[in-house]
């Protein structure tokens, strides 16, 4: 969605919302490695609770706020994703302006319908930004109809070219259409570092991603009382190939489901993380580190 300041927030559109507890302290600090900053500045929650948009206690955290809590829990860094070109522009300028933020930029599939193809020069331009991490979120959406599938299979196709020629990493939206994203990244050939975000397959596709060396992150909804499938998925990932997020303003992980999700809450995903490999926490925090730097760093 289109990126904006919080200033942009409609008071008339405002719920009372039941605020987040917040996760105790990590043993070691680790990272949000997929966030909205720019949604949640907006007031944009949409965890599909009855209220989508709302705010405990008045006007929606700035980043600022976001990454004040997030260091509070021991997450000292967040990359915050575009979604389409104002999004991807508001991405990188606050990547630029906050300590502990990177950023990812790209037409996300959902919003390729229409779009100008001279649109890519912008996102690359914007992709070859020092503190731009990532060319995403991109990939395959075949559960929702917002663009047709050849549509969304070409720019697939031309962000890949573009994370080659920037020497950035592809970060990759993949909501079943497991087996076209795999297709295309071996027709086009992979760029060296490769994210599935928000892991969703099951464990046979975990062990195709960890032949090719790409990264599995998983988000908040691996807590849910009905994702066995998902943690069953997560426990059969390399511990090296493994990364934590939150999507918030999505999927906010239990306790909190259906409360307002920031970078914070990404603690608890790593907790559950740790218990399904069977990992002790600071030990799963260090190594989420060391992927993520492999992956967007140095620093």
């Amino acid at each position: 969605m289109p990126g904006s300041g919080p200033d942009d927030f409609d008071e008339a559109e405002r719920a009372v919302v039941t605020a987040p507890t917040p996760p105790e302290p990590l043993p070691r600090p680790a990272l949000d490695a997929h966030t909205h900053l720019d949604m949640i500045a907006r007031g944009v929650w949409g965890d599909g609770s009855p209220q989508e948009r709302g705010v405990p206690g008045g006007r929606p955290p700035g980043p600022t706020q976001v990454m004040a809590a997030a260091r509070a829990a021991g997450i000292v860094r967040a990359v915050t994703v575009g979604t389409d070109l104002e999004s991807s522009r508001w991405s990188a300028r606050c990547a630029e302006e906050h300590a502990g933020v990177y950023a990812a930029v790209a037409i996300h599939p959902n919003d390729t319908a229409g779009v100008a193809e001279s649109v890519l020069a912008e996102i690359e331009a914007l992709a070859r930004q020092p503190r731009v991490v990532a060319v995403g979120e991109t990939g395959l959406d075949y559960y929702r109809d917002h663009a047709a599938p050849d549509v969304q299979r070409w720019w697939f196709r031309e962000h890949i070219k573009v994370a080659k020629r920037t020497g950035k990493a592809l970060m990759i939206h993949d909501r079943e259409a497991h087996a076209d994203v795999l297709r295309i990244l071996e027709e086009e050939g992979p760029p060296p570092r490769v994210v599935f975000h928000c892991f969703s397959g099951d464990v046979a596709m975990v062990k195709q991603c960890a032949e090719a060396g790409y990264v599995m992150s998983f988000a908040g909804n691996v807590t849910f009382a009905n994702a066995q499938p998902l943690r069953d998925a997560a426990a059969a990932a390399p511990p090296d190939l493994l990364l934590a997020e939150t999507d918030a303003p999505f999927l906010t992980p239990v306790p909190n489901r259906g409360r307002p999700n920031a970078p914070a809450q990404v603690a608890y995903t790593l907790r559950c993380l740790a218990e399904v490999q069977g990992l002790d926490l600071a030990e799963l925090c260090d190594t989420v580190t060391a992927t993520a730097e492999r992956t967007f760093g140095p620093w």
